[in-house]
């Protein structure tokens, strides 16, 4: 069922991803964790539908959604860079397979964050972040999506992961198994993966090396 929402402000998060505050249809649910399809409401954009994480909590009267824009691509997200406030969004169908079962370790790459980002803000709701981790990998820390908000809520359970930058406090390089197997918790905890697919790719071999069953593992790829 297609929804057409305004856009109630939009604000810079980094360099290059952008925070949409949005009209909250009436009956709208979601689950942390879910996404939904978007497309702008403008003649030659209406049919072009992509795929954007809710990162607002359900109980929110507004819906957010955090997105890296790619200017060089010239698609929506391009698009999405000429929108101002009261421009219009149309919302399409609730989809994900990210949901929060219990404690565990949280794996994300760049934009990959963005199911988690909701993820947290829930259970800091219902003071139940607990111990949960987030190993977050970027190229740098201009990169890095709701640094400061993310520290409040993880404090030392928040590791940095830099590709292209060396800076005391943030790991260099890329997520290791080393880095993986100093935080893991013990046997049937959860491990929840989301980032590009070579990130991907590599961190589920590791987690089978590591023999970290299956059904402990979930995922999403963007």
């Amino acid at each position: 069922m297609k929804q057409i929402v305004k856009i109630l402000a939009i604000a810079h998060v980094t360099h290059d991803v952008l925070q949409f505050i949005v009209e909250k249809p009436v009956h709208f649910q979601f689950i942390p964790g879910q996404a939904t399809d978007v497309s702008i409401n403008q003649k030659d954009w209406i049919n072009e539908k992509r795929s954007f994480t809710l990162t607002s909590v359900p109980n929110n009267d507004f819906l957010e959604f955090t997105i890296k824009t790619y200017p060089d691509r010239k698609g929506v997200t391009n698009q999405l860079l000429s929108l101002t406030k009261e421009d219009e969004l149309i919302l399409h169908g609730v989809f994900g397979d990210i949901r929060y079962q219990d404690e565990g370790v949280f794996i994300a790459g760049g934009a990959g964050v963005t199911p988690f980002l909701s993820i947290f803000r829930h259970l800091r709701e219902m003071d139940s972040v607990g111990n949960n981790k987030l190993i977050f990998a970027n190229k740098t820390r201009a990169d890095i999506i709701h640094e400061e908000e993310l520290d409040n809520l993880l404090g030392d359970h928040f590791i940095n992961v830099l590709s292209e930058q060396e800076i005391p406090g943030y790991k260099h390089g890329f997520i290791t198994r080393d880095i993986l197997e100093s935080r893991l918790m013990p046997n049937n905890s959860y491990v929840y993966v989301c980032g590009p697919p070579p990130m991907m790719k590599s961190i589920e071999k590791i987690l089978v090396e590591l023999n970290i069953q299956d059904q402990f593992i979930i995922k999403e790829s963007f």
